[in-house]
C-alpha cells in the first residue's frame, strides 16, 4: 500500500491538475495537520482514496465528524481506524504554548493517549498487532522537534512507541527548507517520519 502524507504546506505537485497522473498508485490519504480542508477536499476528489487526518495547532477550531465527512476525509484524532488491512490511530495538536486551541499539556496528552488503550488492545488480542501506523500533528520528544516550546515533541509519543510498536509515527509541524534536514528517523521498531509539504510512504510487507 502507497500513503500519501501531506501536512503544513499547501504542496503546488500536489495542488496541481496533474494529481492524478504524479499520483495514481496511491492508495490512502494521511494529512499530518495545519492544512486547510478544501486543501483536502481537492485531493481526495482527484484521488477517490480514502483520507485521515488530524488538525494542528494552527486550527482556530474544530469540526464534527459530520461536517469532516462532507469533505470526503476523516477526523483520526484520538481514533483509531482500519482501512484495507491497514490500523490507523490519530492524535492531533501540539505541546501548549499559549492558551490557544488544539494546543496540549503532556499530561493531556497522555489522557488523549489513554482513549485508544481499550481498541489497541483489542487489535493485539484479534488482530496480533496494535496498530500500524499513528499519525499525529506534533513530534516526539528529541525526534525532529525544535528548542522553542511550540515545536517540542511529546514525551508520551515517545512512550506511545515502546508501549504499542507501530511501524510508522507520521508527522507534521516541523517545516522543512533545507534538502539536507532529516525527514526520516528510526526509534526502536518505529520509522519516524515528517509528513511536511508531501511524502509518499510505502507500508509493503508490514501487514
Amino acid at each position: 500500500m502507497k500513503i500519501l502524507c501531506v501536512s503544513d504546506r499547501i504542496d503546488p505537485l500536489v495542488y496541481s491538475s496533474s494529481i492524478k497522473n504524479r499520483f495514481a498508485d496511491v492508495d490512502m490519504i494521511l494529512g499530518a495537520g495545519d492544512i486547510p480542508l478544501d486543501y483536502l477536499d481537492f485531493i481526495v476528489t482527484n484521488l477517490n482514496k480514502p483520507l485521515f487526518f488530524v488538525f494542528g495547532n494552527h486550527h482556530a477550531g474544530g469540526i464534527d465528524d459530520g461536517d469532516t465527512e462532507s469533505f470526503g476525509s476523516s477526523h483520526l484524532g484520538s481514533k483509531v481506524r482500519m482501512e484495507d488491512g491497514l490500523i490507523v490511530a490519530g492524535l492531533g495538536g501540539s505541546m501548549r504554548y499559549n492558551r490557544g486551541k488544539n494546543q496540549f499539556t503532556e499530561f493531556e496528552m497522555y489522557c488523549e493517549i489513554a482513549k485508544l488503550i481499550p481498541i489497541l488492545l483489542c487489535n493485539r488480542l484479534f488482530r496480533g498487532r496494535f496498530l500500524d501506523i499513528l499519525l499525529t500533528h506534533a513530534p516526539p520528544k528529541g525526534i525532529h522537534d525544535k528548542p522553542d516550546r511550540c515545536h517540542w515533541g511529546f514525551r508520551a509519543f515517545l512512550w506511545f512507541i515502546k508501549m504499542f510498536k507501530p511501524k510508522y509515527l507520521v508527522h507534521g509541524h516541523i517545516h522543512l527548507y533545507d534538502l539536507s534536514d532529516v525527514r526520516r528517523t528510526r526509534y526502536l521498531e518505529t520509522e519516524v517520519i515528517n509528513a511536511y509539504s508531501h511524502y509518499v510512504i510505502d507500508t509493503a510487507g508490514i501487514i
